[in-house]
């Protein structure tokens, strides 16, 4: 048998309006390391978007580093895939290939070729099994960017998206490739990408397909697969069957995420198949919407806030993420500040802002015109206005689409 522990989307680094989640992204690695204990795993995937951005900061990649140090302490053989997603940057995250190595962390940023197919010796890790069990392979595929695909034309006549095609016919020459090597053993296959089907987090990921494409089909993984292991989307979910799965985040990345229940994947596989169990993460702070159900005026915000009766002294890394969820009647241009004026005099972390608005009696639509050309600025500028905020711009928000009307004419003269 193998034991396998399934992770994704750490995004180390990541700030949240302009709070660090440093603290937060050791208190959930430290539980993964106790799960992995725990369970006794004997790998860990990372199924990319390690870091948040391109260019992490020293923290971030330290606690990497420490995390894999500390797993390889507690659980001397353990091996570890760490795979590049799209915020990774893939040629840095694989340099410390060779020292990273001797920890047994396979690390794989860019799809590597051998005589113009996929290099099975780097992509195709094995993973030893416990006494009695058969061998288990993981085919270990990071985000695939244009260079990793193989040619396609977006101007074809054939129906679908092209694309999606390519995409597909990368995984079905990767894993006809990794079973003629292999045979008819257990195989993991890793994916960096949005699978049709799957629960997005509103505005926290991208659409990261090629060309605006977005999703695959879940068809593209093969039903003899032990295990897909994907990474991108936050919400912890199976798609399609239960052994293909998103791991999900660590904890909520964004204010979309707070109700989700953040984890990792824990899986078996041996001769009978793979069972595949969710284990909960405790979560490092709160993550609170005020008030929880509908909206509330702003005078009432401050007694919201005092009624979490938190401490008083609480350390800035421990106090609770909150978003507000405000009920107007009228325009309200300065509600940002005033939400921060009172935020900050409690113990919490404000995150933004829900608004709601009354009713207003059903109208018919504008028509929207054929050519843009026809519609003036100013009027473009006030229709997209009132259909954001529920109400129509006043003289100020007016002037200040003038003068920036007035910057852009400056510029293009």
């Amino acid at each position: 048998m193998i034991r396998l522990l399934h992770t994704a989307d750490w995004h180390l680094g990541q700030t949240l309006m302009g709070w660090s989640r440093e603290n937060e992204h050791e208190a959930a690695l430290a539980s993964l390391v106790e799960i992995a204990v725990a369970r006794d795993v004997d790998a860990l995937i990372v199924a990319g978007d390690v870091f948040d951005t391109q260019n992490p900061s020293e923290r971030a990649e330290a606690t990497l580093f420490r995390t894999l140090v500390e797993l390889r302490h507690r659980l001397p053989a353990i091996t570890v895939v760490v795979l590049a997603g799209n915020h990774d940057p893939a040629g840095r995250i694989e340099a410390p290939r060779p020292l990273l190595a001797e920890l047994g962390v396979h690390v794989i940023g860019r799809v590597r070729r051998r005589d113009e197919a996929l290099d099975l010796d780097r992509h195709l890790i094995r993973l030893a099994p416990r006494a009695g069990g058969p061998d288990v392979h993981v085919l270990a595929l990071p985000h695939l960017g244009p260079a990793s695909l193989p040619p396609f034309d977006r101007h074809g006549e054939e129906p679908g998206s092209p694309v999606v095609r390519a995409v597909r016919a990368f995984h079905d020459a990767a894993i006809a490739s990794a079973r003629a090597r292999i045979g008819a053993t257990p195989l993991v296959v890793t994916g960096h990408l949005t699978v049709g089907g799957g629960l997005e987090s509103e505005g926290a990921e991208r659409r990261i397909l090629i060309g605006g494409e977005h999703a695959v089909p879940s068809d593209l993984f093969p039903s003899d697969l032990a295990y897909v292991a994907l990474g991108h989307l936050h919400r912890p979910q199976a798609v399609g069957r239960p052994t293909v799965r998103y791991a999900g985040s660590l904890f909520p990345l964004s204010a979309t995420e707070r109700d989700y229940d953040h984890g990792v994947s824990l899986v078996e596989i041996d001769a009978d198949g793979s069972r595949v169990e969710h284990v909960s993460i405790p979560r490092p702070v709160g993550f609170l919407r005020l008030p929880a159900r509908g909206a509330m005026v702003l005078a009432d915000v401050d007694a919201a806030l005092t009624g979490l009766d938190l401490a008083p002294d609480l350390p800035l890394e421990r106090r609770p993420f909150v978003q507000f969820s405000i009920r107007l009647e009228a325009p309200a241009p300065g509600l940002k500040a005033d939400l921060d004026r009172i935020a900050a005099a409690h113990p919490v972390r404000n995150v933004g802002h829900l608004v709601e608005r009354p009713d207003r009696a059903a109208e018919p639509p504008a028509p929207v015109p054929r050519d843009l050309a026809d519609v003036a600025p100013e009027d473009l500028f006030a229709r997209a206005f009132l259909e954001t905020h529920g109400f129509e711009p006043d003289a100020r928000h007016r002037a200040r689409f003038d003068s920036l009307l007035d910057r852009l004419a400056e510029t293009e003269a």
